[in-house]
């Protein structure tokens, strides 16, 4: 696909973000791979693979991060964006491992709730 009319073509590397702030309006549009994007103040998870697009519909802070490597069209006028190399886990590694601390028995051997 193709990113004609689009002003700009993001190459993310698998667990790269780029952090945006104040994009509202924004469109992003994943030409290849897959992206998780999080929105602040919004319990939304957005999931998008390769031919989908959505638009950042609040403002505040948007972070957008590769679930490998992937290609993003960006539409958008003037968003404050910086990129970054995450030094940690995939996501799904992070959430495998929140699970089994969960499951994991406590000292007395049974399974405390947590609230």
């Amino acid at each position: 696909m193709l990113c004609t009319g689009y002003t700009k073509v993001w190459d993310l590397a698998p667990n790269e973000f780029v952090r945006l702030d104040g994009a509202r309006g924004t469109t992003l549009r994943v030409t290849s791979g897959r992206l998780w994007i999080t929105l602040e103040n919004d319990k939304r998870d957005i999931v998008l693979s390769a031919g989908d697009s959505y638009t950042i519909d609040r403002g505040g802070l948007t972070l957008v991060e590769a679930q490998g490597a992937a290609t993003v069209c960006v539409l958008a006028h003037h968003v404050e964006e910086t990129r970054h190399t995450a030094d940690r886990p995939p996501v799904t590694r992070r959430l495998a491992r929140w699970i089994t601390s969960v499951l994991a028995p406590d000292e007395m051997g049974g399974y405390s709730p947590y609230y």
